[in-house]
Formats: structure tokens, sequence, C-alpha cells
């Protein structure tokens, strides 16, 4: 099965360490990062599509983050 996960956070090392973390796991990017403002908090938060190939069979009980 094919999993899709969409990672944000704010825009600091954080973000880069998420993302990271999951590469390392065996995730894919999927397209290119994206950022925007939040006008709450005054600061910027990024994002990130990101797919892995696993065995088995989706149900909406899948733990994406545990793969």
């Amino acid at each position: 099965m094919k999993l899709y996960r969409f990672l944000s956070e704010d825009d600091t090392s954080a973000f880069c360490h998420k993302v990271t973390d999951a590469l390392n796991k065996g995730w894919e990017l999927y397209g290119g990062p994206t950022q925007t403002f939040d006008p709450v908090k005054g600061i910027m938060r990024c994002g990130q599509s990101v797919v892995k190939d696993v065995e088995g069979t989706y149900t909406p009980d899948t733990k994406l983050g545990d793969h």
C-alpha cells in the first residue's frame, strides 16, 4: 500500500528535523515544500508531503507515524 503524510511545523530547525526523520525511516518527498504565514502566532509555517510504499492493506486506523 502507498501511505501519504503531510508534515508541518513552525519554520525552525524542528521542521527540518521532522522531515529528515521521515526520510531516514524510508519516506520519500512528494512535491515541493510549502510555506505560509500564521497570523495568529505571527510566524512562518512550513509543510512537506511525503509518501511511502509498505506491505499491508490500508484502513483508516493505520498509524502513519508507525511506518
